[in-house]
């Protein structure tokens, strides 16, 4: 199967006072027809600059892309210019950004945000717009939407404003939309009906998902492959029962040793682990394996000599020294 999405190599840098910081250091990533992809990690791994790469949506200057490509149904976006995206986004690709309240103009009603990309990549008029746009309101449940659609922001709730944001990112239908820890700052009851929402989207548009997020229960509840990150670099990729039924990687092992176990604790209660030290900075980073310093199987060859990130069974793969021959 040729991917929708194919992301080889990519490199996404920023000028700051302090050096060159590396965010993406050469991630290849690629995401199927209809698939849900999770890319998973811990806060400052890379996630979301690697997501608002694709669309080129991070600021430019200081960020750059200065390597790789990014190949959309068989199209290359690096080279195109802001203009020629703006034919992309909202249309084939959708975008769920992590703080609604942030997202959306304050001082612009919900239905005038949403008939905008309307407006911008399809033939309606404006009645026909704000008519659309109801129909997406109601499909993301939101109440009274036909009232809705006039008010401000600030008149929704969290839940409601990233209701919002799901029926502004697929009123265009798009092929392939990108949530960006959709459900951040929400609480339980309600990040399960966002995620439960964003499926049946995905089911009734036939569209592809890319989530973002740092949560392994959500990544359990919702993929089918997994691409884990750390310190700009993929460092394991499986399908999601291949992952939390082998998770390679030490660092893929620590994030599912953190997850509470509620059929574990029944039994007998243990005291969560945690992966000792941080994310690094990523500005002139040491040689070698960039988790080396927190990692428990750490060896010599680690500190000099970047693991590569290779096959270790059918559709899995991993960027660890542990169990390298070469």
């Amino acid at each position: 199967m040729t991917p929708l999405l194919e992301i080889k190599g990519l490199k996404t840098h920023f000028t700051t006072d302090d050096g060159i910081l590396q965010a993406v250091d050469g991630v290849d990533i690629s995401i199927n027809k209809g698939e849900t992809l999770c890319v998973v990690g811990e806060s400052g791994c890379g996630k979301t600059v690697t997501a608002m790469s694709i669309l080129k949506l991070i600021a430019m200057p200081p960020g750059r892309i200065v390597q790789g490509e990014i190949i959309f149904e068989g199209r290359d976006l690096v080279p195109l210019t802001g203009p020629q995206l703006d034919d992309i986004r909202a249309k084939e690709i959708g975008f769920i950004f992590q703080e609604p309240m942030t997202s959306l103009n304050p001082v612009l009603t919900i239905g005038e945000q949403i008939s905008e990309s309307l407006r911008r990549h399809e033939a309606v008029t404006k009645k026909q717009a704000l008519e659309r746009t109801i129909e997406m309101l109601k499909l993301v449940q939101i109440p009274n939407a036909a009232g809705r659609v006039h008010h401000y922001p600030h008149q929704f709730s969290g839940g409601m404003r990233q209701r919002v944001m799901i029926a502004m990112a697929l009123a265009c239908r798009p092929k392939l939309v990108i949530a960006d820890e959709p459900t951040t700052a929400l609480d339980v009851t309600i990040q399960a009906q966002i995620l439960d929402l964003l499926q049946d989207m995905k089911e009734r548009f036939g569209m592809a998902v890319m989530l973002i997020t740092h949560a392994m229960g959500v990544v359990a509840e919702t993929a089918q492959r997994v691409v884990v990150m750390y310190a700009g670099k993929v460092v394991e990729e499986a399908t999601v029962d291949e992952l939390f039924g082998n998770p390679s990687h030490p660092y893929t092992q620590g994030l599912i040793r953190s997850i509470p176990r509620i059929d574990l604790d029944a039994e007998h209660k243990t005291r969560l682990e945690a992966i000792g030290g941080s994310v690094p900075i990523l500005i002139n980073p040491t040689p070698g394996c960039r988790f080396a310093p927190r990692c428990r199987h750490v060896m010599d060859i680690c500190a000099t000599r970047e693991p590569r990130l290779r096959e270790i069974a059918a559709g899995h793969r991993m960027a660890c020294h542990l169990g390298d021959a070469s």
